[in-house]
C-alpha cells in the first residue's frame, strides 16, 4: 500500500484491491490505465425550489465507469456526505460485480448530496425529475440504466421513468430497475440482495461441512439487505443469534424471532428492548464468535484496528466495502473465509438484469422462476470464484477481482479500440 494510502477512503481501497488482482494477472500498464479510469463522470448543478419557497442548489454526479460490457448498471444515492470519490469507487465496484456474475452489464453510479430525511417527497421528486433531465442524453435502457440505492427507493425510480419517459414521447420502462412491480418491476427484487447472500452462505456452509441448522449468524443491519437476509436466513434454518443496528444491538443464543423483531421495531423505532433477546453492546457484538457474520449495514466496519477481533468461520459481506483493504490480510491470516462483496451482494444487480430483460421482452416472470434463476448464477458464480481461488492459490476476494478484470479485459481485447 502507498504510504499516503487513506484506509476509510473507498476510492483508494477499490484501487489498492484493484492493484492486487492486476498485478497477480500480470497485467500489462496500458490495460491497466483502461480498466482504471471512468468511462464518463458528469457533475450537475441542481436548482430545486423547495416547500417554503426558497431555492437550494444541489450537486449530483453519474459516473459511468465501464460500458465494455453492456450497458452502466448502478444505483443513485441520496445522502449528506456522498463524494465524487466514493461514486466512482461504487461505479468500477459495479464493474467487477456484474463480471463476476457474468451479467451483460458494466458499472455505474450516481448520488446527489443532500438529507432525504428532512426533504419533503414534493421536494425529493423536483430534486429527482431535475436531475434526470440533466442526465437525459446519458440515461437509457441501451445505454445507462440507475437503480435505488440508499436514500432511494422504488417512487424514486417511478420519477426517473416517468420523466425520461416524458422526453422520449413514449413509456420506456427498461430506463431504471428497482420499480414497483405494477410499472415493470420484477417479482423477488425487493429480497433479491438478501437471497443472494442466502445462496452463497449456504455453499460456504456446505464447504466447510457445517450444517445449517447448527450455524449461528451475527447479522450488522436491519435495512433491506440485512433484514432481509436476517429473514430468510431464519426460514432456511440458520440461527441467527445477533442482530446489530445503528442505535444498539439484540441477542438470543437460541436464535432470534426475526418477525417478532422487525414487528417490535416498527412498533417502537428500534430493535432494542425486544423481549425476544437480550441488549448487547452493539460494537462488542461484531466481534461475537459465531459461523457466519454477516456485515449488511455500512463501508468500513471491520479495519485494521479491530480484524483481529473477529471470530467468525466466515463472513457474508452484505454491504459494499464493509471490509477495508488494510484488514483483508488479517483476516486472511485468521483463516477466515470472505465471501466478497462483488460476489455476495450481487444478487441484488442479477435481479435487476432480469428485471431489465422482462421489460425488454414485455414479459414478466413468476417469482419462482426469478428465485431460481438467481440460485443458478449465485451458485456458480461462488463455484467460479472458490475454484479459481483454490487454483491460484489466492483469497476469495482476490479471486474475485482477478475473475472480473481477466472477463472485462478479454472483451475490451475482443472489441479492438475504436480509433
Amino acid at each position: 500500500m502507498p504510504h499516503s494510502y487513506d484506509e476509510f477512503n473507498p476510492l483508494e481501497a477499490a484501487e489498492a484491491r484493484f492493484d492486487l488482482a492486476a498485478a497477480a494477472l500480470n497485467l500489462n500498464e496500458g490495460m491497466r490505465k483502461v480498466l482504471r479510469s471512468p468511462a464518463r463522470e458528469v457533475i450537475i448543478h441542481i436548482p430545486v425550489e423547495l416547500d417554503n419557497g426558497r431555492l437550494e442548489v444541489f450537486t449530483g454526479y453519474r459516473v459511468q465507469h465501464s460500458i465494455a460490457r453492456g450497458p452502466a448498471k448502478g444505483g443513485i444515492r441520496y445522502a449528506p456526505d456522498v463524494t465524487l470519490d466514493e461514486v466512482r469507487a461504487l461505479a468500477s465496484w459495479m464493474t467487477w460485480k456484474c463480471a463476476v456474475v457474468k451479467i451483460p452489464f458494466g458499472g455505474g453510479k450516481g448520488g446527489v448530496i443532500c438529507d432525504p430525511s428532512i426533504m419533503s417527497d414534493r421536494e425529493l421528486e423536483r430534486l429527482t425529475r431535475r436531475y434526470t433531465a440533466e442526465l437525459i442524453d446519458i440515461i437509457g435502457p441501451e445505454s445507462d440504466v440507475p437503480a435505488p440505492d440508499l436514500g432511494t427507493s422504488q417512487q424514486t425510480m417511478a420519477w426517473i421513468m416517468d420523466t425520461y419517459s416524458m422526453h422520449k414521447r413514449h413509456t420506456v420502462t427498461a430506463v431504471v430497475t428497482g420499480k414497483p412491480v405494477d410499472l415493470g418491476g420484477s417479482q423477488g427484487r425487493t429480497e433479491a440482495t438478501g437471497r443472494g447472500c442466502l445462496i452463497v452462505t449456504l455453499q460456504a456452509l456446505k464447504k466447510f461441512g457445517i450444517e445449517p441448522k447448527q450455524a449461528r449468524v451475527v447479522v450488522q443491519g436491519f435495512g433491506n439487505v440485512g433484514g432481509q437476509a436476517a429473514r430468510l436466513m431464519s426460514q432456511a434454518g440458520l440461527k441467527v443469534v445477533t442482530l446489530i443496528e445503528w442505535d444498539g444491538a439484540v441477542h438470543n443464543p437460541a436464535g432470534l424471532d426475526i418477525d417478532a423483531l422487525g414487528a417490535h421495531r416498527k412498533a417502537t423505532g428500534s430493535i432494542v428492548n425486544f423481549e425476544g433477546g437480550e441488549n448487547v453492546d452493539k460494537d462488542e457484538a461484531l466481534y461475537l464468535e459465531c459461523d457466519v457474520l454477516v456485515p449488511a449495514a455500512k463501508e468500513n466496519v471491520i479495519h485494521s484496528a479491530n480484524a483481529h477481533k473477529i471470530r467468525a468461520k466466515i463472513i457474508c459481506e452484505g454491504a459494499n466495502g464493509p471490509t477495508t483493504a488494510l484488514a483483508d490480510p488479517t483476516l486472511k491470516a485468521k483463516g477466515i473465509f470472505v465471501i466478497p462483496d462483488i460476489l455476495a451482494n450481487a444478487g441484488g444487480v442479477t435481479v435487476s438484469y432480469f428485471e431489465w430483460v422482462q421489460d425488454r421482452q414485455g414479459y414478466f416472470w413468476s417469482e419462482e422462476l426469478v428465485n431460481t434463476r438467481l440460485e443458478e448464477i449465485m451458485t456458480a458464480s461462488f463455484r467460479d470464484v472458490v475454484n479459481y481461488a483454490e487454483k491460484h492459490d489466492v483469497d476469495n476476494r482476490t479471486a474475485a477481482y482477478m475473475l472480473a478484470l481477466d472477463r472485462v479485459a478479454f472483451t475490451i481485447k475482443q472489441r479492438g479500440l475504436y480509433a
